[in-house]
């Protein structure tokens, strides 16, 4: 029994994971593990909430993303990381909850009219993308999470999580806690063209690219769009290539680069290559993980296995619980 504050979190599985994904919040899951009794999950059921028409990819990338996990740093020694599909429990306690959920909540939810809006090629009109809300409760709640690592923009979700662990409670007792948002910092990371970065803009740059793509990908990144010239001096405070200095390079190059750039010392071209290659080096011990990993797809099997089971074993229990509480 551990005296950790126990914290939940998940990814969907949209394929390889990318700069975005690493800073946006898998760096923050990684800081936490020593800190947390931690359960991370990949959400694969929530991938069919707009990705309904075609799953054939969902288990692949489901591997490959746990692969990415564990090659960044995860360490299945300090957290549960698991499968949302491989623990059924997760449903029923969605169907349970969606029995006292009201509409108006759902479709409050700012996530849901801006991807309605953003994904209008999809047909989201869908129970399921409407519900998901009960779904993330559900994946919440039913390890009692204390806490929930999110950035600023999805606190909106967890005030939802807390508002039908708060109604289940007064209806037939205090089984769940309500959990806290815990607010989490993350790096601006922009893609290639100066836009969000995202795999359906083909602008990310991957974790497990390999060097000789890093560079190319690097030498089309948009710089400071004022800076006409090689003469004309650059101002890095709007550069995306000096953004990625800041975070790869190493204060000493970071400074460098900062006056060359201003006194027109230095060219973009030179700027981007003297980047790339920070980032190459930072990557390295991310791909050398990830590859062996690849390598030994048994020793992914056990991780994934173990995981499921201890999610499983919490889930279970949980939900006696509940459906002591409901008394059926």
């Amino acid at each position: 029994m551990t005296s950790k504050k126990r914290i939940v979190s998940g990814m969907r599985p949209t394929g390889a994971l990318h700069l975005g994904n690493f800073h946006g919040a898998l760096k923050n899951w990684i800081n936490m593990q020593d800190i947390y009794d931690c359960f991370f999950f990949i959400a694969d059921w929530h991938a069919l909430t707009s990705d309904y028409e075609d799953p054939s990819h969902i288990k692949e990338y489901s591997r490959k993303m746990m692969i990415d996990w564990l090659g960044a740093g995860l360490s299945p020694e300090n957290g549960t990381l698991f499968i949302q599909s491989h623990v059924p429990d997760h449903a029923e306690l969605f169907l349970l909850l969606s029995m006292i959920t009201p509409v108006p909540w759902l479709e409050r939810n700012p996530t849901y009219k801006e991807q309605i809006a953003e994904l209008r090629n999809k047909d989201l009109s869908t129970f399921g993308f409407l519900g998901y809300p009960i779904l993330q409760a559900a994946d919440i709640i039913i390890y009692k999470a204390e806490g929930v690592p999110v950035g600023v923009d999805q606190a909106p979700h967890i005030e939802i999580t807390r508002e039908i662990a708060r109604r289940f409670n007064f209806f037939y007792g205090n089984v769940f806690p309500e959990p806290e948002t815990i607010l989490t910092e993350s790096a601006k990371i922009l893609g290639t063209d100066r836009r969000k970065m995202s795999k359906s803009y083909g602008n990310a740059i991957f974790l497990s690219d390999p060097p000789e793509t890093i560079r190319k990908k690097v030498a089309t990144m948009i710089t400071d769009p004022q800076r006409k010239k090689r003469t004309d001096p650059g101002d890095p405070d709007i550069c995306n290539v000096y953004s990625f200095h800041q975070m790869y390079s190493g204060p000493d190059m970071t400074a460098e680069i900062n006056q060359d750039c201003r006194n027109a010392a230095i060219g973009c071209v030179e700027c981007k290559q003297k980047m790339a290659e920070s980032l190459i080096e930072a990557l390295a011990p991310i791909r050398e993980t990830t590859l062996y990993y690849e390598q030994h797809p048994k020793i992914v099997d056990d991780i994934i296995a173990r995981g499921n089971k201890k999610a499983a074993a919490e889930a279970s229990q949980t939900l006696d619980e509940v459906r002591a509480a409901l008394k059926i």
